[in-house]
């Protein structure tokens, strides 16, 4: 195992440990909001969704940050902010203190997201940029899981209080970690060079005899439409599927599932849906990730899966036989997985070739934007037109967007297309 390989393992433990808290939250806070001080469950819904709203301005701010900051100094004021916030939710109680507690978990999750992509750009290539990503995403997302389902269980036997705490001293161990593993170095601000005789856009002006002035990056096709991309999978996926998971178990089954004499309600179904997902990611990421360092590139594999989630949100709305139906949900979390893989190691690639803080922050500011505008947008459509409609025309949108790669996969330039 290479040092950057085991880098990587690191650094996604160590974003894994800071995500217990805010994880635990998601489903402690509905049940518990009381312990937590509250009066109402709207400020359940603020407090749960205020980290996401706060990233959309300051995401660029730390960005900024990272050009005069190491990556491993940024990530270790991830952790601290991470272990301030987690024990807060359990030494602080009422809506304002709370509410600064999620606005500064927003702030710590900005420095992890992004020093998590800018060290695994600087440790990577190519050829293994989306094994390495395809890692990141499924061992980070264990802290997910352990928040939830322990966090959950240690609530209810024990209280809020102190399993905060508990987490918290948790994400406190990741502290020295973070200062071994995590690189020490500001990040690179050179466009990575092309191998194995992929020449650079200024060398082919060169060699075409022109001097035109490089275009700014909202006009460069490739680093467009992964933004794009990445905001309409959010918005699909982190947003609307998510977000609606639940009701459509719901409307198929208003009285529960009984399974081996035992009834499972929508909201269990859903979240033991979400749990496998969480379960095979930390072995099919890296697997799909590796599959799209190969000698054709990434395209292929995201186009592929872009055209098979595009029919699967379109059949959720069919009235299909129980068991295929879930078999449906499944395969779309399948194809999540795969997505948010390849388009991560994508917007990667992107930035080693143009600007590697610009894009990187711009493609996480996409991302949160996509997925606080899912929900909102997911049941609008719902309430107006209805769940046909909505799915119908998610699938048509996925579609879409494997056709628009598709074509730039088959025209661009050859050595244009194998970057990308």
């Amino acid at each position: 195992m290479s040092e950057n390989s085991s880098q990587v393992k690191v650094l996604a433990l160590i974003t894994a440990a800071c995500l217990l808290g805010d994880s635990m939250l998601y489903v402690v806070m509905p049940t518990h909001w009381r312990e937590f001080g509250l009066t109402s469950l709207w400020e359940v819904g603020v407090l749960l969704s205020v980290n996401r709203l706060v990233r959309l301005p300051l995401t660029p701010v730390v960005g900024w940050l990272y050009q005069h900051l190491g990556m491993r100094q940024g990530v270790a004021i991830a952790v601290l902010l991470a272990v301030l916030t987690t024990a807060g939710y359990g030494l602080l109680a009422g809506f304002w203190p709370l509410l600064l507690m999620r606005c500064l978990w927003g702030v710590a999750w900005s420095f992890l997201r992004l020093g998590a992509n800018f060290a695994i750009l600087e440790m990577s290539d190519e050829r293994n940029r989306g094994r390495y990503m395809g890692t990141f995403n499924g061992l980070y997302r264990l802290g997910s899981l352990a928040g939830m389902l322990g966090g959950a269980l240690l609530a209810d036997l024990y209280g809020v209080d102190p399993v905060s705490l508990v987490f918290a001293a948790i994400t406190l161990l990741a502290l020295p970690f973070a200062l071994r593993w995590v690189p020490a170095d500001r990040l690179s601000q050179a466009p990575v060079q092309k191998k194995q005789g992929v020449i650079s856009a200024a060398e082919r002006e060169q060699k075409e005899g022109t001097a035109h002035q490089a275009p700014p990056l909202w006009r460069n096709a490739a680093v467009s439409w992964t933004l794009l991309s990445g905001l309409l999978l959010a918005m699909l996926y982190q947003g609307i599927f998510t977000s609606t998971l639940s009701y459509l178990l719901e409307q198929r089954l208003p009285g529960g599932w009984a399974v081996a004499g035992i009834v499972l309600g929508a909201a269990t179904l859903a979240g033991l849906l979400q749990a496998l997902r969480w379960g095979w990611e930390p072995f099919l990421a890296p697997w799909f990730g590796k599959r799209s360092d190969g000698a054709k590139g990434r395209r292929p594999l995201l186009v592929g899966t872009l055209t098979a989630a595009g029919l699967l949100f379109a059949a959720v709305p069919l009235d299909l036989p129980f068991a295929l139906w879930l078999l449906v949900l499944l395969a779309i979390q399948l194809t999540s997985t795969v997505l948010t893989t390849v388009m991560d190691a994508l917007a990667t690639d992107v930035a080693s070739h143009t600007s590697k803080v610009a894009v990187i922050t711009a493609y996480t500011v996409a991302i949160d934007l996509g997925a606080a505008l899912g929900p909102f947008s997911g049941y609008l459509v719902e309430q107006l037109w209805g769940t046909t409609a909505l799915y119908l025309s998610s699938g048509i949108i996925l579609l879409l967007v494997a056709l628009r790669w598709g074509k730039m996969a088959l025209f661009a330039p050859s050595a244009q297309a194998k970057q990308l």
